[in-house]
């Protein structure tokens, strides 16, 4: 795909509230070229008020002006990504097959970017176009038309992403504080619940605020509406971003293949109403009376005041 027909979906949430299901939903759709774990496009180079809250691998990404396309291509974190090809057996996705090497994609990158300007724009796209150039077992259709990209949290870059890229698409995930909270609790460290708590206020602020800002472009994705009724949610979705309903983004799968659980991809197992309420029972009613508390004005404007 060459610059002038690139375009970008980025999805966002704050840690388990559902961005791995939204993710794993868009996978085989037949227009979409979907990247095959978290993007984690952020560099070293990002640093703001913003970078003690939030870890910089997730962020939008900041390039050095008297770089080079090769260092720009090694400051990309791809964590995820990078430690599956380099060091699978280290890899949580270690069954997922790639058939590619890190080596092949840059050297792609490269080839991209050449006559090219390094802006971020041109870097960002160049990371996206190489990873699926390089992937020589991913299942094309030949209909692909945007690149669909998540990272967690990066919506608070999200005035950035749509600076680089003025038709592309942030979509935020939002879950209840309740249920999402009980779901980072099974994390091997997790947050503690003051800290977690206000860490999602701050993303979901920041989000209703951008969503107000760039109504065509940033857009608010509710869990619990999505996975209520995937079929009118994920139609109503995809005439948004100006893309065709397939049936396809009513389950979640990789590189096309279904899969039972989102397991190891995300922590929500099962995508449905059902188990979301059952998550939010796990807590103590302790916990929920201090969640409500501290959740208290973000929730009235989500509509959660009630849960």
């Amino acid at each position: 795909m060459i610059s002038k027909n690139f375009n970008l979906i980025l999805i966002s949430a704050m840690y388990e509230n559902g961005g791995n299901t939204l993710h794993r939903f868009f996978d085989g759709h037949p227009e979409l070229f979907v990247y095959p774990f978290e993007s984690q496009p952020g560099t070293s180079l990002v640093s703001d008020y913003l970078t003690s809250v939030f870890p910089i691998k997730y962020r939008w990404p900041e390039f050095s002006l008297n770089g080079t396309v090769d260092q720009d291509y090694e400051l990309i974190i791809d964590e995820e990504l990078k430690r599956h090809i380099k060091t699978p057996l280290a890899s949580k996705f270690r069954d997922a097959e790639l058939g590619f090497s890190d080596q092949d994609r840059k050297k792609l990158f490269l080839q991209y970017m050449k006559g090219k300007d390094r802006s971020r724009k041109n870097l960002v796209e160049a990371f996206f176009v190489s990873t699926f150039q390089a992937w020589k077992t991913y299942k094309k259709s030949g209909k692909e038309k945007a690149y669909v990209g998540y990272s967690p949290i990066i919506g608070v870059d999200g005035e950035k992403i749509l600076s680089d890229f003025p038709n592309g698409h942030v979509l935020h995930v939002i879950r209840n504080p309740y249920s999402a909270y009980a779901d980072t609790k099974k994390r091997a460290v997790p947050y503690s619940l003051s800290k977690y708590i206000h860490i999602w206020s701050i993303m979901q602020l920041t989000a209703i605020t951008y969503a107000n800002m760039f109504p065509n472009n940033f857009h608010i994705v509710r869990f619990e509406e999505m996975v209520e009724n995937p079929n009118k949610y994920f139609k109503s979705l995809a005439k948004k971003l100006g893309i065709s309903y397939s049936p396809t983004m009513e389950y979640p799968s990789w590189n096309g293949r279904k899969l039972e659980n989102i397991v190891p991809w995300g922590t929500v197992q099962t995508p449905t109403t059902q188990a979301n309420i059952a998550t939010k029972n796990e807590l103590t009613d302790k916990e929920i009376q201090d969640i409500k508390k501290r959740t208290y004005a973000i929730n009235k404007i989500l509509g959660y005041e009630k849960e």
